[in-house]
């Protein structure tokens, strides 16, 4: 990657640090070792941003919705979907690749070098498939019908799998609440070794957690056809040389589909293109 390519790289790394600092930034919980619990955590930030970090200031939308979905309290169940469904509609996946903490802290681990970065293997592709499962099951379904005897179900994405909960929340919780960490069980270290396995994976692999887990991903790529913002190729100027599909690095080729499910709007692509027909 030339030098250009990677001042603008790092132009949206920028991009990626302010909004996590801007979100996260109840600085006094960190010192105290509490979460905020004021007015603006009832409303949702776009990205996956963990409601139990010490600094944050919003509510992550998947979370809402897992712990409203099973209560009759409907009205709350109503805007965290219309959260989900506006913001896919208005910029699909631009999210993941600009505005989601974890999203930055895996381009961050990826940049480390290894002997042998992945691409792509075998089965990969229907690998990717299984974020829409982890969606429906335990983002709607688990919450929906697994419910307490007052009808609350619980967030069990956040309980089971979620890294990014456990890295912005769960460490910093018990680093700093010493009654936490008497506390601790199997559960605590079955999501330490998933982090653990995501971060190894992280550095092999361009973005596995967003390629293959994630919930939030999966809403937003549904949108990604028919988003406002969305990319254009000129297809009279398109002289098919395959460089935006070299540089993309979630294995999207921008001259057949600029829209695809899986791209995160990182702009390699149209940085990249030799003739400036994306757009």
């Amino acid at each position: 990657m030339d030098k250009k390519k990677q001042n603008d790289e790092w132009k949206r790394h920028g991009a990626q640090a302010l909004w996590a600092f801007l979100t996260n930034s109840y600085l006094s919980g960190f010192a105290q070792g509490k979460i905020y619990k004021g007015k603006l955590k009832n409303l949702c930030v776009p990205g996956l941003n963990c409601y139990s970090c010490p600094g944050a200031l919003g509510a992550c939308p998947i979370g809402a919705l897992q712990a409203v979905i099973g209560s009759w309290n409907f009205k709350f169940a109503f805007y965290a979907a219309g959260f989900l469904m506006f913001t896919g509609a208005l910029c699909g996946r631009f999210v993941c690749g600009w505005l989601c903490p974890f999203g930055f802290v895996q381009d961050l681990l990826h940049k480390i070098p290894f002997p042998k970065k992945i691409r792509v293997f075998r089965g990969e592709r229907l690998l990717r498939k299984l974020k829409y499962v982890i969606f429906a099951v335990f983002v709607l379904l688990l919450p929906l019908f697994l419910v307490d005897i007052i009808g609350q179900g619980q967030p069990y994405f956040c309980k089971l799998i979620c890294p990014a909960g456990t890295l912005e929340g769960g460490i910093p919780l018990v680093l700093l609440n010493q009654s936490m960490r008497s506390a601790l069980g199997w559960l605590y270290a079955w999501k330490m070794a998933l982090l653990a396995m995501t971060v190894f994976l992280s550095v092999v692999i361009y973005r596995p957690f967003c390629k293959y887990i994630c919930p939030l991903g999966a809403v937003y790529s549904v949108f990604n056809p028919v988003s406002v913002f969305r990319y254009r190729v000129d297809k009279t100027a398109c002289i098919g040389c395959g460089i935006c599909a070299d540089v993309c690095r979630m294995q999207v080729d921008p001259a057949k589909n600029a829209n695809h499910p899986e791209c995160i709007r990182c702009g390699a692509c149209k940085k990249a293109c030799p003739v400036g027909a994306i757009r």
